[in-house]
């Protein structure tokens, strides 16, 4: 799903694109029931670390979002910038928090109805209009049902500590923070609460939905200029 935007990104510099714990290529026990977005953000340090990549422009969508901002948090030494797709915030907006516990009890009623490899293109059908799975290639839909038990694993963050406006306020890298016209209002919000509690924020609304481009000309630019200052 990067891989057309990875293609652009690296016109700017370096670009790491990897499958995050339980996706994919990347291993995962079996059954394979919870994890953490501190967990995945340990991941993504160890990992900047063993690339020798850090500090470096971190972009995230979604629940990529919060793990990147947990890395901001709790390694800032490793993050240069933030780029934050609809980034999940859970502790900073009530409606979007209860909306994802939504999400969670409806997908673990879709996997025990229909099972776990049904499960992705009902999350899908959600957050992007139902039909939506059905617009994307086969192979993006062959990756994503295989992802199911990872995708119940991760949803078990709605019970987590999450950051508050406190702990956001102390991240002092620029970020960008992108929401989409047509992606669900409790996804805005929580964008437009960040954006209040970040001292670097810059907020950009564009059309389309939830799967904003890692690589569109907002995200460009704003690379351009963090990698331009130094």
């Amino acid at each position: 799903m990067w891989g057309d935007a990875v293609k652009e990104l690296a016109r700017l510099g370096r670009v790491i694109s990897y499958d995050r714990r339980g996706c994919a290529r990347s291993e995962r026990p079996n059954p394979y029931e919870r994890t953490t977005v501190t967990e995945q953000a340990d991941d993504a340090a160890a990992l900047l670390d063993a690339l020798e990549a850090a500090p470096a422009v971190v972009i995230g969508r979604s629940y990529g979002g919060a793990v990147a901002v947990d890395l901001a948090l709790r390694y800032p030494d490793k993050v240069r910038a933030l780029v934050l797709l609809e980034g999940d915030a859970l502790g900073l907006s009530p409606v979007g928090l209860e909306w994802t516990k939504g999400l969670d009890a409806g997908m673990r009623e879709v996997a025990a109805q229909d099972g776990v490899d049904a499960v992705y293109e009902a999350l899908i059908d959600e957050v992007m209009g139902q039909g939506a799975w059905d617009s994307f290639p086969e192979e993006i839909r062959s990756v994503l049902t295989q992802n199911g038990p990872a995708l119940l694993a991760e949803l078990h963050y709605v019970d987590e500590p999450m950051p508050d406006a406190a702990a956001f306020a102390t991240i002092e890298v620029p970020a960008l923070l992108v929401a989409g016209s047509d992606s669900p209002p409790e996804q805005r919000d929580m964008t437009e609460k960040m954006a209040e509690v970040l001292h670097k924020a810059r907020l950009v609304r564009i059309g389309g939905g939830h799967l904003i481009d890692p690589a569109g000309a907002e995200v460009l630019a704003f690379i351009g200029e963090v990698l331009e200052a130094g």
